[in-house]
C-alpha cells in the first residue's frame, strides 16, 4: 500500500496523467459465488425453461417482421413473459424506424428456356416490375469497377458463393454482396438486381436480409436460392438470358416499436448492470427460431434461473429484447444512446445473436484488473466443452455497440456450421433448435452473468477500455 501511495504521489508531483486501471485492485470472484455458479450451471443443463420460451414465441407470435402485426404481438408477449418469469421490473423504450413491407414477389426466366425462379425481395428494396438481359458478375469488386451508366437497362446478377464455416466468417462475404450490390448496380445504370444468397444450403430456400443503395436510386433487388443461382449461371453461360422481376414491397411511413427490458434488481449495487441481450424481431419468411428466438429464450431463462437462486445478485441483471435489429440495429442504437453516460455502470454485457448452436469458445474484452475474475468465470463453464480465448471476440449485434463504447463484454462463439443453411429463410423454425445445445448456451450465459454480478470489483468498463478491445 505504501509503495502504491508513493507511486501516486510521484505521478502527481511530475504532473503526469493518472490511470485508474494502473491502481485498480485485482478483481476476483468469491469462492461462494463460484460454488453458486457451478450449481446454476448444472441446474441449467437440466432445465427446459429456455425451450418453453422459444416454443411459446415461435408458436404464439410466429414471424416478427419489424413494423408488422407480429412485431406488436411480440412486444406484448415479451412484457407478459418477463412478468411471468418473475422479473422484478419490466419496462420499455420506444424505437421508431422506417416501415418496410413485403407483399408479393415473383421472378421468371423469359424466352425459350422460360421457367420460374425461386427468389425473395431484399429488405429495403422498392417494388416494381422490370425485365431485361442478365449480366453476371463473379465478385462484388468486379461490379463496382464498371463504368457508371454502362449497364443501362440490364439486370445485374452477382454470383458469389458463401463459404461454410464454424465461426460463420463466410457471412461477411454474402452480407457484403447483399448490402452493397444493389447500390453498385444502380450506379452502373441497371434496372434490377439479383444475387446468389447469403446462405449455405442447397434446398431451394430463399434468404432475405437488409440491403442498401449508397445514395443511388433504389432498384428492385432480390435474392435467389442457391439452386436457382446455379440454374441462372448455366443459362447465362449458354447465351443471352432475360429475366423478369415483379416485386410488390417497399417502405410505408414509420413505425414505433419497443425494446422490452426485464430486470432483477441487485441487492447491493442496483445501479450497476450485467446486461444480456437478443433481438425480438425476425424476418417474415420463417418463425424466427434460430434468429433470434433462441437468443431471446436463453437470455430470458438465464435471468429467471438467477432469480431463483437463494441469494439475490449484488448487481442488477438486465435482459433486453431489442426491437428491429434486422433492419439496422435500431433498438440497439436507442439503448446505447440512453446508456452513453452509464458505460461504467455496465459491469459486463453479452448477447446471443448467432444461433443457439453449441458454444465452443469464450472470450471478450475486459480491464487488466479483471483477468483473474474472468479466468474464474471460464473455469466454471470449461466443463461445457468451451475453450478460452481471452481478449478476443465481440458481444454480438446490439451489445457490440455497448462494447464499442467501452463496456466490458463476454463473447461466446457459437457453432455456426449449419446456421446459414437456415438464416433468414422459411426454414427458420422451432424444429431446427437442438434442445441440448440450448441448455448448454443457457448454462454458460447464466453462470457468467451470475459471477459478473457478484464479482468483488470492476471488470473494467469505461471509455479507456475501447483502446484495449480487439
Amino acid at each position: 500500500m505504501r509503495k502504491s501511495n508513493l507511486s501516486w504521489a510521484l505521478l502527481v508531483a511530475l504532473g503526469l496523467p493518472l490511470s485508474s486501471a494502473a491502481f485498480a485492485a485485482e478483481t476476483h470472484i468469491p469462492d461462494e459465488v463460484v460454488k453458486d455458479a457451478t450449481t446454476l450451471r448444472d441446474r441449467a443443463l437440466n432445465d427446459d425453461t429456455a425451450w418453453a420460451i422459444v416454443e411459446s414465441l415461435t408458436t404464439e407470435v410466429g414471424p416478427r417482421l419489424a413494423g408488422s402485426e407480429g412485431d406488436a404481438r411480440a412486444v406484448a408477449w415479451a412484457k407478459a413473459k418477463f412478468k411471468a418469469l418473475g422479473y422484478d421490473k419490466v419496462w420499455t423504450q420506444d424505437v421508431t424506424f422506417p416501415k418496410w413491407e413485403r407483399r408479393s414477389e415473383h421472378g421468371e426466366v423469359l424466352g425459350h428456356s422460360s421457367q420460374a425462379l425461386a427468389l425473395t425481395a431484399l429488405g429495403g428494396s422498392p417494388g416494381g416490375t422490370v425485365q431485361g438481359e442478365v449480366v453476371r458478375f463473379d465478385s462484388l469488386k468486379a461490379l463496382q469497377a464498371v463504368a457508371p451508366g454502362s449497364l443501362k437497362g440490364k439486370i445485374v446478377f452477382v454470383d458469389v458463393p458463401m463459404p461454410r464455416a464454424r465461426d460463420g466468417h463466410g457471412y461477411g462475404v454474402g452480407a457484403s454482396v447483399r448490402r452493397r450490390g444493389p447500390g453498385a448496380a444502380s450506379r452502373a445504370g441497371a434496372i434490377g438486381y439479383v444475387m446468389r444468397p447469403a446462405g449455405t444450403d442447397w434446398h431451394r430456400n430463399v434468404h432475405t436480409g437488409m440491403t442498401g443503395y449508397d445514395d443511388q436510386t433504389p432498384i428492385p433487388a432480390a435474392s435467389l436460392s442457391n439452386n436457382d443461382a446455379d440454374q441462372l449461371a448455366r443459362l447465362v453461360a449458354l447465351g443471352k438470358t432475360e429475366i423478369k422481376l415483379a416485386l410488390d414491397c417497399g417502405f410505408n411511413g414509420t413505425y414505433t416499436s419497443q425494446n422490452v427490458i426485464g430486470e432483477i434488481t441487485g441487492s447491493g449495487k442496483p445501479d450497476d448492470i450485467v446486461a444480456l441481450g437478443a433481438h425480438l424481431d425476425s424476418w417474415d419468411l420463417g418463425t424466427g427460431a434460430i434468429d433470434d428466438g433462441g437468443g431471446i429464450a436463453l437470455t430470458m431463462a438465464a435471468g429467471h434461473l438467477i432469480k431463483q437462486m437463494k441469494t439475490r445478485p449484488i448487481r442488477t441483471i438486465r435482459v433486453i429484447a431489442f426491437a428491429n435489429e434486422e433492419q439496422g440495429l435500431w433498438g440497439g442504437r436507442v439503448y446505447a444512446e440512453s446508456q452513453k453516460d452509464k458505460i461504467r455502470r455496465h459491469q459486463m454485457v453479452m448477447e446471443s445473436d448467432s444461433g443457439p448452436g453449441i458454444i465452443y469458445a469464450f472470450g471478450g474484452s475486459w480491464g487488466t484488473e479483471a483477468e483473474k475474475a474472468v479466468k474464474q468465470m471460464y473455469d466454471v463453464i470449461a466443463p461445457l466443452g468451451i475453450a478460452y480465448t481471452p481478449q478476443q471476440g465481440n458481444a454480438e449485434s446490439e451489445m457490440e455497440l455497448m462494447q464499442g463504447s467501452g463496456a466490458a463484454a463476454a463473447a461466446f462463439a457459437h457453432d455456426a456450421s449449419r446456421y446459414f443453411d437456415l438464416h433468414h429463410t422459411p426454414n427458420d423454425t422451432l424444429d431446427k433448435i437442438d434442445p441440448k445445445a440450448l441448455q448448454q448456451n443457457t448454462a454458460a450465459y447464466a453462470a457468467v452473468a451470475l459471477m459478473a454480478a457478484n464479482a468483488d470489483g470492476s471488470l473494467g468498463s469505461g471509455p479507456a477500455l475501447v483502446k484495449a478491445k480487439p
